[in-house]
């Protein structure tokens, strides 16, 4: 049982919820190549930063704080970016970072079907003292503290100019964590699980000043619950964007921010948790904040 319960802790995740392993966000869709490496470039050049902290009233919760940026070179007909990100949640926490190209082969009606690959590099750290606190002299707390793996993804998307469609799966080779190295099945084994993700959006433009964008997320892991995220983001002469959204079985998520510039952005998102934890602690929200930076717009 207490090599099942730390098995737990290995493949936990960003949202325990949902078991997974790598982060999301909020404004996923506002990060270039969060979770589509075909996505870089495809939104312009840009660079950012992104804090998020969950569960806001349960101590050890999941805090996330990342940098990314994504560039356009529509000459070649190319897009790369990446990002930088570290995680904590509890005894464990993982730094890593991402690396994406993608390929964009021009459409006839002026949108853009894109081809990414990505590489990712991930150093997975274990709180050994905090663990054994709980868990003793379990052997399944392994020999070492840190772990660092390679992995690899795959995605293709469509941008037009007020569509967006995109599909994507990380995590592709499954590396081993191996922080046990006991007689373990292969369900069993803590490692980096695929994960596959299906995203898109649909800008209409409501009157001469307003937006409306619909946009979802389907994120699928294997022996995981399917996470659905769908919502809309409104958007008024450029300059302030409200939007509502909801994650399937999980929180409500209310969003603001406003562009100071016509390059600069600045947003806020609060997600309000209906299941399973707020049913213990009245403060399990989570708060995100976003800065981006449009080097062309």
């Amino acid at each position: 049982m207490k090599q099942l319960i730390l098995i737990l802790v290995f493949t936990g995740s960003v949202s325990a919820i949902s078991a997974q392993q790598l982060q999301t966000s909020s404004f996923y869709d506002m990060q270039g190549v969060l979770h589509n490496p075909s996505m870089a470039g495809s939104n312009g050049s840009m660079v950012g930063a992104t804090y998020r902290s969950q569960w806001s009233g349960i101590s050890g919760s999941p805090k996330t704080a990342t940098v990314f940026g994504s560039f356009d070179m529509p000459k070649h007909d190319i897009g790369i970016g990446g990002y930088l990100y570290n995680d904590k949640t509890g005894p464990t926490s993982r730094t890593g970072v991402q690396v994406s190209f993608a390929k964009h082969i021009p459409t006839k009606n002026g949108g853009r079907f894109s081809l990414g690959i990505e590489a990712r590099g991930l150093q997975y750290s274990l709180d050994r003292a905090k663990l054994s606190q709980t868990l003793g002299a379990d052997p399944a707390l392994g020999n070492s503290d840190n772990r660092f793996k390679f992995d690899a993804g795959f995605g293709i998307s469509y941008t037009g100019k007020k569509l967006q469609l995109g599909a994507s799966a990380s995590q592709l080779i499954q590396s081993k964590l191996d922080f046990y190295t006991g007689n373990l099945t292969t369900g069993q084994e803590a490692r980096l699980y695929r994960h596959y993700y299906f995203h898109g959006g649909y800008k209409w433009q409501a009157d001469a000043n307003t937006s409306i964008t619909p946009n979802f997320l389907v994120i699928y892991l294997p022996n995981a619950p399917t996470e659905f995220q769908g919502g809309v983001r409104v958007e008024h002469n450029e300059i302030f964007w409200w939007g509502v959204a909801y994650r399937a079985k999980q929180s409500f998520i209310l969003s603001a921010g406003v562009n100071p510039t016509k390059k600069f952005t600045i947003g806020y998102s609060f997600d309000i948790y209906n299941t399973p934890i707020s049913v213990f602690d009245a403060g399990s929200n989570a708060h995100e904040i976003l800065l981006r930076y449009n080097i062309l717009k």
